[in-house]
């Protein structure tokens, strides 16, 4: 049996860590305790008010936590973008504007967001074991954990109907932990800062420091009112009432404080060998990268020429360009430390401690890994260009694979000929020139990026019949096929419905894909075999210390303390002021993402900030570093002070460290948050939202 984070032989490394709650081991928590932290270690996990209790999963990509007694919740802007997006119109633009609901009556509702409270957690590797699991093929694997979790929240359900359970693998699949989760379905906005704060600095900021962006929106969950538990929307539902919420402190921090982030990290891969950062950097992030940038710049234009297309794509812009920056950044980090040949000395010392112990003999192999991997590579590089070329970056084509690979039928369930499908009238989430263009470009380019053995069978069909021009075949597609009417019914029993266009691409697509996971499947299931062995290996050779798995967006503790960071012999201070973004504003002549309302640079030149001004500086904060760990889906992650206390949100990482998911650099590694004093600056001085002030109750 491994020896997985309960072993407290030496001390935990200091900083870095994603550690999940119900078994901290003893000396993280002691190291927790060397910082500043003076609760318990029952305030975490298990005592009559957990810290855990008040930390949600938001939307099932960020995290957030509840501020009040009435479900107020907290969570970053650029989490809630899309919900202020959505509500969005150019004659009521929250987006641009901002928004605050001065009344429970007037806050939101959204489509399909939701809150997630994790009840529980406990280790099922035993249970697993005992039904083979570790000598089952992957896909067999799948569906066994699905079957087990099906059977404890069949079991759960009869505590509290409104639970459910999820069991994933940690440790590279060594072991497995249930998690017992609440969702609440019935979000509503509540406030939004406009954008010009909310995403101040843009793309130019973004995973830089000094940062000053005011990066927060407010939410509410609602309940049933006759349970307080959760509901479909209602108009009837009522705010939540939670079991507890954190207290919002106004104290500020200073340097060497102690700091820590509660939230869902999405995903970290810390064990992966040398071949797999190799693999990553040449096929996955130069990819993004390159095709990203492409899309981009077409986005860009058309967003720039017309407001309502910029609404319908800001969200959308926005996602891309994150992710299009981070691969650009790992990828230098990833060179510049030096993380390939450091991995590759690691991997030597391991084979020289297994050729002595015999741990995995015969079944961990670092030759065969090597061959795996560089048999794959390839491939994998023409899948992410596929992936970064048709999926989701098209509303064609999205229909167009929809389409082909099995929708909702509608009609008479008797009558095959008057069964057909039909796609919502979604025009106000997309603009048809900036489709058409976008489409026409990546296509053009994936052909231009991978050899002729990867083109989907469609491009046979843009040679034979379009002369081989990408744009003109998507001219037609928009023209001719019947997939781009809005509100049709397309019966797709009828002889012609397979020679439209749009559905040949979509079945070209599906085609291609299925013959890219039958040559993939095989190799990829080895590798993470492999992968898997590797992870085991390391915990053993390393059994006198805890280790922490990667994040899989599953509730996980980072500590630390409040810090900046030196390069290149520079410090980088570790808090920004008003007069810092002040100064930004000024250069929005020159950088447009630097613009803010005039209110904004008024209420940020102020000569007194009242009790939002930190007493010991004498200056408004704005957003400030600690050296916690962090990664995506932290976004909107609490950041608490040594008593519990709420003293900021957690919203990115800083560009020297963009390598962490693979290798945490601890002089580097640093979060960056935004100050819950600027927070709450804004939502009493912009907002003058008197009633959120006096729910907050901030300290």
């Amino acid at each position: 049996m491994l020896f997985l984070g309960l072993l407290t032989l030496l001390p935990a490394k200091a900083d870095e860590g994603m550690w999940t709650l119900y078994n901290l081991p003893q000396a993280v928590y002691d190291q927790m305790k060397a910082y500043g932290y003076s609760l318990p270690y029952e305030s975490l996990y298990s005592g009559s008010n957990p810290i855990k209790g008040s930390v949600v999963l938001f939307g099932g990509f960020c995290s957030g936590v509840v501020v009040s007694p009435e479900g107020l919740v907290f969570t970053n802007h650029h989490c809630g973008f899309e919900a202020i997006r959505s509500h969005s119109t150019v004659e009521h633009d929250y987006m641009l504007n901002g928004f605050y609901a001065k009344t429970t009556k007037d806050e939101l509702p959204n489509e399909n967001l939701f809150v997630s409270f994790m009840i529980e957690q406990q280790d099922v590797t035993a249970r697993l074991q005992a039904l083979g699991i570790d000598d089952m093929p992957f896909d067999r694997q799948a569906a066994v954990i699905d079957s087990v979790a099906n059977v404890m929240t069949d079991s759960i359900k009869k505590i509290d109907k409104s639970y459910h359970v999820e069991i994933d693998p940690y440790y590279e699949g060594n072991q497995y932990y249930a998690t017992t989760y609440q969702l609440f379905p019935d979000v509503r906005l509540v406030f939004a800062v406009p954008k010009s704060m909310g995403k101040f600095g843009g793309e130019t900021d973004n995973w830089m420091w000094p940062r000053q962006t005011c990066d927060f929106s407010v939410f509410r969950i609602y309940a049933d009112p006759q349970t307080n538990g959760p509901a479909e929307y209602s108009e009837n539902n009522v705010p939540y009432r939670p079991k507890t919420w954190a207290p919002v402190s106004l104290q500020g921090y200073n340097d060497g404080d102690f700091a820590m982030t509660v939230g869902y990290p999405g995903s970290t891969e810390r064990y992966l060998s040398s071949y797999g950062i190799k693999e990553m950097r040449d096929a996955g992030n130069a990819t993004r990268a390159q095709v990203r940038g492409l899309k981009q710049q077409i986005m860009k234009r058309h967003m720039e020429a017309d407001e309502a297309v910029r609404i319908k794509y800001d969200s959308k812009y926005a996602q891309s360009a994150n992710y299009w920056k981070n691969s650009i950044g790992m990828n230098k980090c990833i060179d510049s430390i030096g993380i390939i040949e450091q991995k590759k000395a690691y991997e030597l010392r391991m084979r020289h401690w297994q050729d002595t112990t015999g741990y995995l003999k015969g079944k961990l192999d670092f030759d065969l890994m090597a061959k795996l991997y560089a048999k794959r590579l390839e491939r994998m590089r023409a899948f992410y260009y596929w992936s970064e070329t048709f999926r989701g970056t098209s509303e064609l084509v999205t229909r167009a694979m929809k389409a082909g690979n099995g929708m909702e039928v509608k009609g008479p369930e008797g009558d095959p000929k008057k069964q057909y499908i039909e796609f919502e009238d979604n025009r106000d989430s997309w603009d048809e020139a900036l489709d058409k263009e976008v489409l026409a470009a990546l296509m053009e380019n994936y052909r231009s990026h991978v050899s002729a053995e990867y083109l989907p069978s469609v491009y046979k069909t843009v040679d034979a019949d379009f002369g081989g021009s990408c744009a003109a075949y998507v001219n037609a597609l928009y023209k001719k096929s019947i997939l781009m009417k809005n509100g049709k019914k397309l019966y797709f029993n009828k002889k012609n419905f397979n020679k439209d266009l749009g559905v040949q691409l979509g079945l070209s697509l599906i085609d291609y894909l299925a013959e890219q996971k039958e040559a993939l499947e095989p190799l990829s299931d080895s590798i993470d075999l492999q992968e898997k062995y590797l992870c085991a290996a390391k915990l053993r050779m390393e059994q006198d210390m805890p280790h922490y798995s990667d994040a899989n967006m599953t509730m996980r503790l980072s500590y630390g303390r409040v810090g900046g960071f030196t390069i290149n012999g520079s410090p980088s201070g570790y808090y920004t002021t008003a007069e810092s973004i002040v100064e930004k504003m000024n250069m929005s002549d020159r950088i447009p993402e630097y613009f803010a309302e005039p209110i904004m640079k008024e209420l940020l030149s102020a000569k007194n900030y009242g009790p939002y001004q930190d007493k010991t500086t004498g200056k408004m904060q704005l957003c400030f570093l600690t050296n916690n760990d962090i990664t995506g889906g932290n976004s909107g992650s609490p950041m608490f002070n040594g008593k519990g206390e709420l003293i900021g949100l957690a919203f990115d990482g800083n560009w020297d460290s963009l390598s962490s998911d693979i290798y945490f650099e601890k002089n580097l590694a640093r979060c960056i948050g935004v100050d819950i004093r600027y927070v709450l600056y804004m939502i009493d001085k912009w907002g003058h939202a008197d009633r959120l002030m006096k729910e907050i109750n901030a300290k």
